[in-house]
């Protein structure tokens, strides 16, 4: 491995002095495209910022030998249930498939919360009048520690003015890199047993804490955290602790949760996925199309002819998936769902 140069920071590029100070309402594609909005331009050194401060990388000299993993950026708007713009996210993300299986990644699989869990930890908000906290954790990924030798490109646009040959060995994951969902997740598991919390054996996404009478469930679905538990002082205290390891958000309330709007009462929790449902429908291209009170025919069947192929089986397989995940608040489309899967 070559020699490693001492950490130096990556100075970001000069904004254009032509910018525009409009907020954009759609998420640009290239480079050149962010440069014309004052909110982009902001939102990539911000994200420079976090990873350098986390301690992410170090620049070293680039060897034939390394299977160097290239970056891009990619923007995301981040919107409230309402449809307006909550913040802007500008990611460095790795181009995680010119990695290698066994050089720079090994085991990838991370668990994922399941339905059924969500819904009993819901049924226990409401029949228990348990407190609640919806969390949101900062850059979540870039929290996982890795354990392979990874190097990547240094940041498009924010390249070393001196060292610009040189590449970065990533200590810290990233986004993008086949393994940076299991690092986030050894990490945050890591930290919550030291706290005292234990895996559920039904779901390894669901954490339990118990002390005496009192008892707190922590529900992990990649970056959002969903916190409820009968004690609101040991709950305060808990969000203290994982603030001081992990930049956490406390969002208070459950309000709008993996897609979901919610609207609680003093009795009940009310559920709606009206723009997610919105979102697919408009993403499908059928938004001028009639409603219809019963999704599928029972009686009919799907036969795979060449007639029947659709044209695009990639963008087929993503409309599908979205449909499997409206059936949480939509059990009514459950039959059509599994017919076209």
């Amino acid at each position: 491995m070559c020699p490693a140069q001492s950490p130096a920071p990556v100075c970001p590029a000069q904004s254009p002095s032509t910018a525009c100070s409009a907020s954009p309402e759609h998420e640009p594609l290239t480079f050149k495209d962010d440069s014309q909005h004052s909110a982009w331009q902001q939102a990539m050194p911000d994200e420079i910022r976090a990873l350098q401060s986390n301690g992410t990388w170090t620049l070293v000299p680039n060897c034939p030998s390394m299977n160097v993993v290239g970056s891009r950026r990619v923007y995301k708007i981040k919107r409230r249930a309402d449809g307006s713009i909550d913040r802007y996210k500008a990611c460095r993300v790795a181009r995680g498939f010119t990695q290698q299986e066994g050089i720079n990644y090994i085991e990838t699989f991370s668990p994922v919360v399941k339905p059924t869990t969500v819904r009993l930890i819901l049924t226990i908000i409401v029949t228990c009048g348990w407190f609640i906290h919806q969390l949101d954790v900062h850059n979540a990924f870039l929290n996982g520690i890795l354990q392979e030798e990874v190097y990547n490109e240094q940041p498009p646009g924010f390249s070393h003015p001196t060292l610009s040959s040189h590449v970065c060995h990533l200590y810290k994951s990233i986004y993008g890199l086949k393994q940076a969902p299991r690092a986030w997740y050894t990490r945050l598991n890591d930290y919550l047993i030291s706290l005292g919390f234990r895996a559920s054996i039904a779901d390894t996404s669901l954490f339990i804490y118990s002390d005496g009478h009192d008892l707190i469930y922590l529900l992990v679905y990649v970056d959002d955290l969903l916190l409820i538990g009968n004690n609101s002082t040991l709950l305060c205290h808990l969000i203290t602790l994982l603030n001081s390891e992990f930049k956490i958000r406390d969002l208070g309330s459950m309000h709008y949760f993996l897609g979901i709007e919610v609207t609680k009462t003093a009795t009940e929790l009310m559920f709606s996925q009206h723009k997610y449902t919105l979102d697919i429908i408009q993403r499908a291209g059928m938004s001028s199309c009639k409603a219809v009170d019963i999704p599928a025919s029972s009686s009919s069947k799907i036969l795979l002819t060449s007639d029947t192929q659709y044209s695009d089986p990639t963008r087929y397989r993503q409309i599908v998936g979205v449909l499997q995940y409206l059936t949480f608040t939509r059990p009514d489309i459950c039959y059509a769902v599994n017919k076209v899967c």
